[in-house]
């Protein structure tokens, strides 16, 4: 069995190497954990493999915010500086002294 690290943590900000959308992570799984048939409904040339870790993302884009489920492989560390603007994001993150944003509630799951 192949042991992986999640590259990214939760409070970490993040966007989509390929879709325009960028989100903040809440939560990790270490490998897929939704259902096949959710799995089935991603377009297979676009479809990842499910052994890396998948990030539940409160997300943007330009219109609307939203929660996403992103592979690890379609992510990259957002480097922009703006703000998101996800009403969610002040109900479950406050920012640090640093600015850096961390978790209002401690969870386990």
């Amino acid at each position: 069995m192949k042991i992986r690290e999640a590259k990214y943590n939760i409070g970490d900000i993040v966007r989509h190497r390929t879709l325009p959308f960028r989100g903040v992570v809440f939560d990790v799984d270490a490998e897929f954990s939704r259902t096949q048939e959710w799995y089935n409904s991603i377009p297979a040339e676009l479809r990842p493999e499910k052994d890396q870790p998948f990030y539940h993302l409160v997300a943007e884009n330009e219109e609307k915010g939203y929660v996403a489920y992103v592979s690890e492989g379609n992510l990259d560390y957002d480097l922009s500086g703006e703000p998101l603007r996800n009403p969610q994001v002040e109900q479950i993150f406050t920012e640090t002294d640093s600015g850096h944003l961390a978790p209002r509630f401690a969870s386990c799951h």
